[in-house]
């Protein structure tokens, strides 16, 4: 029956992709409006593809984010179903960064290229020109997402370390941090293996936000800590 599963959620997914593809390529012609409607059309396709495959996703706010603010959301990463959670949970747009190697994806390549910002972490090049545009996005278009443990987190712990980039754009532009914990992500879709699908909630916790005032701009260590253990103990206690 799990096969059965993960086939019928990857054919819904595949489907709905190719049915909204023509339109994406025409929103894609039009820059940053065009992003934002694409994001609407990525949002409605999650939200008929999370019921089709049984995975209602529920927001709990410890502390509701301000409509129209801008953000740097940040998230903990351990499954393949974080990234459509993205776009299903958060509740406005968001520019997410993504490695570089999923532009390659046929077809779906093409979408990540419109929405994402992609970075080559072994590009120092690449690293300039995604911060350049993460800022860029924050001044003139809303909110960015960043996965800060940057791979999944394979390991026991509620999160594994943070990377600094985050936080050091956060101080650099005097944007505040939000953090979100999603804590049944890697139950509805294991990392080790494909077939580990299972249908169930998926939550997404949003936690207040943090604001830079308090921290100087280069204190990065304790707005990173900060954050660190807001998310620890969320996802500690979800679990």
């Amino acid at each position: 029956m799990r096969y059965l599963y993960v086939i019928w959620a990857m054919v819904w997914f595949v489907a709905l992709f190719l049915l909204l593809f023509p339109f994406f390529l025409l929103l894609s012609l039009f820059k940053s409006w065009g992003r934002k409607a694409i994001w609407q059309l990525i949002r409605g396709w999650s939200y008929v593809w999370f019921f089709l495959i049984g995975m209602p996703v529920r927001r709990i706010y410890q502390q509701r984010p301000v409509k129209g603010k801008p953000y740097i959301v940040v998230a903990n990463h351990a499954s393949y179903i974080d990234t459509p959670l993205i776009f299903r949970a958060i509740p406005f747009f968001v520019r997410p960064l993504a490695k570089k190697e999923l532009a390659s994806i046929p077809l779906f390549g093409f979408l990540y290229r419109q929405m994402a910002v992609l970075v080559d972490r072994n590009d120092a090049k690449s690293k300039y020109r995604s911060v350049h545009m993460l800022r860029r996005t924050l001044q003139r278009e809303g909110s960015i997402f960043i996965f800060p443990e940057g791979t999944f987190n394979e390991t026991a712990d509620p999160l594994k370390f943070f990377y600094d980039g985050a936080f050091r754009l956060a101080l650099r532009t005097r944007t505040p941090i939000l953090p979100v914990v999603f804590p049944d992500a890697v139950k509805r879709w294991h990392y080790r293996s494909f077939w580990s699908w299972s249908p169930g909630v998926n939550r997404a916790i949003f936690l207040p936000e943090v604001a830079v005032d308090n921290f100087a701009v280069d204190d990065i260590a304790g707005l990173k800590q900060k954050v660190f253990d807001m998310m620890w103990a969320a996802k500690r206690d979800a679990e």
